[in-house]
């Protein structure tokens, strides 16, 4: 099991690209098996996510191969049941079962894996497959959905407790494209990464309006075909490395091939707290520095256009060394704090109650042994780390590397000592 060794009082400097999104990719390599016509998808990071989706594809019949950032997909003779011991290592792999249904008509699908950080139900996933005319049935851990007599459009609303469900969304939106009629997605996520699944969708003849917006409409086409697209930027990355910038350098750090859209509650929340973040005319390339006079402030997670959950640990280690007292609330996961209990064996002053954290700042951090618990958590440990007096030891590595490309790698090239141990 990998460990990351920390060497902490970093001081950053210089700059690096941001990978494409995670989030994004999943979604859109799953969405190429709609079609048997080869697909080419660029800017897909090289994360065991990705790796993962890639070996269920195969597995399930396509061909699908991988150079640096490019993946290049043909799915002819695909079956449509995908194997429990690759399906079990990552959630997202509940994202085959669209497309499948879409263009097979039947899907078979273990309950998916992966971190876990509270209870993420499918249920509103198959809520629209049902909508949409599919049979579901449970069989020994796997999700049978059939279509028998073809997909048809439907309204469907997939507002869930907590808002709006992106994979979800994503789900029946590729299952709906095929249908007959048209169907209209109430309560949508209208994330960025929906979005790019949406635009990827139509560059293969889909006819998909409204994304971006909470109410997405789709006119069933017969076939689609192949398509060239490059991911979207992944917003959680850039907005990692923004924190390290603010937490671990005296100068300052830049981050190129970013979008500034997708990042403006990142830049807002940074300069409420007193922070400097500046973009390039494009909104393609930003820097980042620590104020002058940072504060405490309050973040209450919530879907897109929100503060994001997946962003909520990393602020969490900035606001544990920020003067006075900060207030974090989840409302998308209420469970995931899993991070304040190594946090504080740093040295941090966290306490938790239910879904909410209250954050007292401290003027400096320790070296410690810790533990990473889910792949967002992992990535405030690192940023922890990089600020601490001494020597973090990181443990359980691959959560880290689910969603975050040779982030070894990119810390190094900004200055930060890091050492990958593999055991």
């Amino acid at each position: 099991m990998d460990k990351l060794i920390v060497q902490g009082d970093a001081d950053l400097k210089g700059s690096i690209n941001i990978s494409g999104s995670k989030n994004s990719s999943l979604p859109i390599l799953a969405a190429t098996l709609l079609t048997e016509e080869p697909c080419i998808v660029r800017n897909v990071p090289d994360v065991s996510d990705t790796n993962y989706l890639i070996q269920i594809m195969n597995a399930l019949g396509g061909h699908v191969e991988r150079s640096s950032g490019t993946v290049r997909t043909e799915a002819k003779g695909i079956q449509h049941e995908a194997p429990y011991d690759l399906v079990r290592k990552m959630r997202a792999s509940i994202c085959v079962m669209g497309p499948l249904l879409g263009r097979l008509g039947r899907a078979k699908v273990s309950l998916p894996g992966g971190c876990v950080i509270g209870d993420r139900p499918i249920d509103l996933h198959l809520k629209g497959f049902e909508a949409l005319g599919a049979e579901i049935t449970m069989d020994g851990g796997d999700i049978n959905v059939e279509a028998p007599n073809g997909l048809t459009g439907a309204h469907i609303n997939l507002r869930g407790k907590h808002g709006p469900t992106v994979l979800g969304t994503d789900n029946v939106m590729m299952a709906a494209v095929l249908a007959k009629g048209t169907t209209v997605i109430e309560s949508a996520a209208c994330e960025p990464e929906v979005y790019d699944l949406a635009e990827f969708l139509n560059l293969m003849g889909a006819k998909i309006s409204g994304h971006g917006t909470r109410t997405i409409t789709i006119e069933g086409v017969e076939k689609l075909h192949g398509v060239d697209h490059r991911v979207i930027p992944d917003r959680i990355e850039a907005a990692t490395f923004m924190v390290a910038g603010i937490m671990a350098s005296k100068e300052g750090i830049t981050l190129k091939r970013v979008c500034r859209e997708h990042l403006k509650v990142a830049e807002d929340m940074l300069v409420s707290a007193g922070h400097c973040v500046e973009f390039n005319e494009e909104g393609t390339q930003v820097f980042v520095k620590k104020g002058d006079a940072p504060k405490g402030c309050e973040i209450i997670t919530s879907p897109y256009p929100g503060f994001p959950t997946d962003m909520q640990a990393q602020f969490t280690a900035m606001l544990a060394l920020t003067p006075g007292i900060s207030i974090i609330e989840d409302t998308i996961f209420p469970q995931r704090f899993m991070q304040c209990s190594e946090l504080k064996r740093m040295g941090a002053n966290i306490e938790v109650d239910g879904g909410r954290a209250v954050v007292h700042g401290v003027e400096k951090l320790s070296g410690a042994p810790v533990m990473a618990s889910d792949l967002r958590a992992s990535a405030a440990l690192v940023l922890a780390g990089l600020t601490a007096s001494g020597e973090t030891e990181i443990s359980r590595l691959y959560h880290i590397d689910r969603g975050y490309e040779n982030i070894d790698e990119k810390l190094e090239q900004l200055g930060a000592v890091v050492k990958r141990v593999i055991e």
